[in-house]
């Protein structure tokens, strides 16, 4: 089966409805193309140990998720999954959510507080987009990495704890270490088992099944449900998406409110997800008339058809081998090896 038949497929099956329980109610990211059947891969191999795991991809690619299916996949999954957004929390709120505090111990603090830590007691503290925290922060937060202890604000007792820790960041750390803004030793400290998850344009083959996911996990009252139409399903798929799946799910939402029990139509789309030309373009038929009286090179003539067309399809994609081979109908091996062979970069 090559990749236009099996887009075919899982449109098809988006479209009936029958799509299996394990797209539905569960964690688990979805996804058939090579890059995150590598992060699945990953993901079943690290959730029964207990290293810490740093999750790396750009913003709205499903970190969260890939946090919660460890958890799910480990022996802790009975025990609480608490997320902590530290770029979300004032720096000078953090250690008190990450810690708790006694009662008095700043003003404000009318009674006693337990942290995160301490709810995620035998269960895993996600720490979502770590590469925001402050210096610090960073510092305490190693000591509880090395020393598995803390003290809560305003005490000088100490709490133990049995945690599993999953960070997740879109920064480069490793950009920021060289820049003095993340600690290199807290990085290595997490950095146990790198994910790395790739954006939604890397991986536009899992388009169709992260609709019909979207479109089971939408079920918000007084929003109906919908169906998109082949034709709208290949325009997203020539979309850059810059914000990812949660690019993805906003676009669900939105269209589920504009046409409510309806299919969605290529032109329903918003001018942004519109297909800059028809998904399907007949070829023009040759001119008979610039056929030349002495005959002509057929195999030169067609390289360099052959390699117009190329150029073209990589200006159309915006540069990504991924896409020009979407539109030119063939495996991204068989073009990469066509750039070689043309000597085109990419």
């Amino acid at each position: 089966m090559d990749g236009a038949e099996a887009v075919q497929d899982a449109i098809t099956l988006m479209n009936s409805g029958n799509v299996g329980p394990e797209l539905r109610g569960s964690s688990r990211p979805d996804g058939e193309t090579p890059g995150m059947r590598k992060v699945l891969r990953l993901i079943e191999q690290v959730a029964p140990v207990d290293s810490n795991v740093l999750i790396l991809g750009e913003s709205g690619t499903g970190k969260e998720m890939v946090a919660r299916y460890i958890h799910e996949l480990s022996p802790r999954a009975a025990r609480p999954f608490v997320p902590v957004n530290c770029g979300a929390i004032p720096t000078e709120l953090l250690e008190s959510e990450l810690f708790g505090h006694e009662k008095g111990a700043f003003t404000g603090a009318l009674t006693a507080r337990v942290g995160r830590f301490e709810f995620a007691q035998s269960g895993t503290l996600f720490l979502d987009e770590i590469g925001d925290m402050s210096l610090q922060m960073q510092v305490k937060l190693l000591r509880v990495l090395q020393e598995r202890s803390f003290e809560r604000v305003g005490s000088n007792r100490t709490v133990h704890v049995n945690t599993r820790i999953l960070a997740a960041t879109h920064r480069d750390l490793e950009a920021a270490i060289k820049a003095g803004t993340f600690r290199e030793d807290l990085y290595y400290r997490l950095n146990v088992f790198p994910i790395q998850i790739p954006p939604l344009r890397e991986r536009l083959g899992d388009l169709p099944l992260l609709i019909e996911d979207l479109l089971a996990g939408a079920r918000k009252p007084g929003l109906s449900p919908l169906r998109f139409s082949r034709e709208a399903v290949e325009c997203l798929m020539q979309c850059h998406w810059p914000g990812n799946v949660r690019e993805l799910s906003n676009l669900i939402e939105r269209l589920g409110i504009l046409f409510p029990k309806q299919e969605v139509e290529a032109r329903d789309l918003p001018d942004r997800y519109r297909c800059p030309q028809p998904v399907r373009e007949a070829a023009p038929e040759p001119d008979p008339a610039q056929w030349p009286e002495g005959g002509m090179d057929l195999k030169g003539h067609m390289s360099g058809v052959e390699l117009q067309l190329i150029q073209k399809a990589l200006v159309q994609a915006d540069g990504t081998v991924a896409g020009a081979a979407r539109l030119l109908h063939m495996r991204r091996t068989t073009l990469v090896e066509k750039l070689r062979k043309y000597r085109l970069s990419y």
